[in-house]
């Protein structure tokens, strides 16, 4: 298997992950589905020369990281995974925007690259928290507990579905495309002719194996029901959580904190 596919299938281990059973784990999917919304909207939504300001929103994860007992390696491996696409996206602001901004000495920064870098923690911190997300909750639940928060149950069946076939059709992708390799050498099996029967054969496999997946899911009297793992309810607990960290990303966004830490420690040494 390639390094690439097997990056791709590891995603399973996210749901694996899931069924643990700590203090963040046992927190209300509903809970923990808004929490990481808020914190997205508060991150995504700042400014896009913000740097510093960005920083303590860290907390977020690692705190989430370190109760919830996930291996930091992984989730970290996860994002450096899907890091191509964002820097392939922002590297042209520095070519865009060539103002500068920022000046030590000789030495000044544009603002193309301030705004590179405060999309690259932004992207951090999101796509960080999602997969913190579903491997504290397991998408299963993450669906579930969208349905009890309003989204058409239809929407939210197709969205799990959406996330299963996933790896459906990324095993048969990894197949057809290993069998091509086997059968050709060199620049041979390359063809723009190839790649299209290929298509139509990738088209016709998932088909095949989607129909034998939802007659064993019928099978196994599936009828588009959610069925959580534990009790599904809104205590102290989940109150306690959301109310603090809403309070926490709130004071984030209003303070800059890693400026005010500054000029405090300035005072202090002076």
């Amino acid at each position: 298997m390639t390094r690439n596919g097997s990056s791709f299938l590891d995603l399973n281990y996210l749901d694996i992950l899931a069924s643990g059973d700590t203090v963040i784990h046992r927190i209300d999917p509903r809970a923990k589905v808004l929490a990481t919304a808020l914190f997205i909207i508060f991150v995504v939504s700042s400014g896009k020369y913000e740097v510093s300001s960005l920083l303590p929103f860290f907390f977020f994860p690692v705190i989430l990281i370190s109760l919830g007992r996930l291996p930091t390696r992984y989730i970290l491996l996860k994002i450096l995974f899907l890091s191509p696409f964002i820097l392939f996206v922002g590297i042209f602001n520095p070519l865009l925007d060539t103002a500068p901004m920022l000046h030590y000495g000789t030495f000044s920064l544009s603002g193309g690259w301030v705004s590179f870098f405060s999309m690259i923690i932004r992207f951090i911190l999101t796509v960080g928290s999602a997969f913190i997300l579903i491997a504290t909750t397991g998408f299963s639940q993450i669906c579930a507990a969208l349905e009890k928060m309003g989204m058409p149950k239809t929407f939210a069946i197709q969205l799990l579905f959406l996330y299963r076939y996933i790896f459906v059709l990324g095993n048969e992708v990894l197949r057809v495309s290993r069998a091509r390799e086997l059968r050709s050498f060199g620049n041979r099996g390359k063809e723009l002719g190839v790649f299209g029967s290929i298509a139509g054969t990738l088209l016709l496999r998932t088909w095949d194996r989607a129909q034998r997946i939802h007659m064993a899911m019928l099978c196994r009297g599936f009828r588009g029901e959610f069925h959580f793992r534990r009790p599904c309810r809104i205590g102290k607990a989940e109150v306690v959580f959301l109310a603090c960290w809403t309070s926490f990303f709130a004071l984030c966004r209003m303070v800059d904190i890693p400026a005010l830490m500054g000029r405090f420690i300035s005072g202090v040494i002076r």
